[in-house]
């Protein structure tokens, strides 16, 4: 034995490979624990966050009573009761007597400091935006979360023309019915949230269906462990 690690082990000090073994286990136990949670918590966030998308389909789309996945394949909309991976879907919403109302659009891009995530409501026939509601957001507290708690600006989507395009201009200057009154002091997450559903316009109103031909609302059958839950 060296003198150093005999003056170490005279000291009382551990060896290396015990500090190194001690970490391992550590990390270990570590590791068990985080997957551990996230396997337990992981059908709650999944519920939740289909929750609040459902909510945010009937706050965009009024007068919606049900709603159901839509996916774009081989140049058609079809209706989608399981989710796949990679997916870009949209959603249609009908009323109580299963007509038809309009699409239910997600879409995202950058915002003044992050990425925001908007869904918003399109009538067809009309080919007006009839609600916008943002999923996601970290823009600046006090000014650019405007873009969901204004509700003047909000506001500004509840029957908004999608031609030729959106326009967000100066606060109190709107006078087209494409126009949107940009906020005060956040007008970057203003034009924003209006780049993003004119994007959304550009990919997806192709792709819709004819006015009249829109998918009909299909019935899920509920399993029987869904059934029993529902009672």
């Amino acid at each position: 034995m060296s003198e150093e690690k005999q003056a170490a082990a005279e000291a009382g000090e551990p060896s290396s490979n015990r500090l190194v073994g001690t970490l391992a286990v550590a990390g270990l136990l570590s590791g068990i624990i985080i997957i551990t949670v996230y396997l337990a918590t992981f059908d709650t966030i999944k519920e939740n966050k289909a929750r609040e998308l459902r909510e945010a389909v009937f706050r965009v789309l009024p007068g919606v009573d049900k709603m159901q996945r839509f996916l774009h394949k081989e140049g058609a909309l079809v209706v989608s009761h399981v989710e796949e991976k990679g997916e870009k879907p949209i959603y249609g919403g009908y009323d109580k007597a299963g007509k038809f109302v309009g699409y239910a659009i997600p879409n995202a891009g950058p915002g003044f400091q992050d990425t925001v995530s908007v869904l918003y409501g399109y009538k067809p026939a009309e080919r007006v935006v009839v609600g916008m509601w943002i999923l996601d957001s970290r823009e600046t507290p006090g000014l650019g979360d405007k873009i969901y708690k204004d509700a003047e600006f909000v506001a500004n989507f509840d029957h908004l023309s999608v031609d030729p395009k959106i326009v967000a201009v100066k606060k109190g200057r709107k006078a087209k019915p494409n126009e949107v009154d940009a906020i005060t002091g956040a007008t970057i997450s203003s034009k924003a949230v209006v780049r993003i559903i004119n994007e959304g316009n550009e990919r997806w109103l192709p792709k819709l269906s004819k006015p009249g031909l829109e998918p009909a609302l299909e019935k899920v059958e509920a399993t029987p462990e869904k059934a029993e839950a529902e009672k």
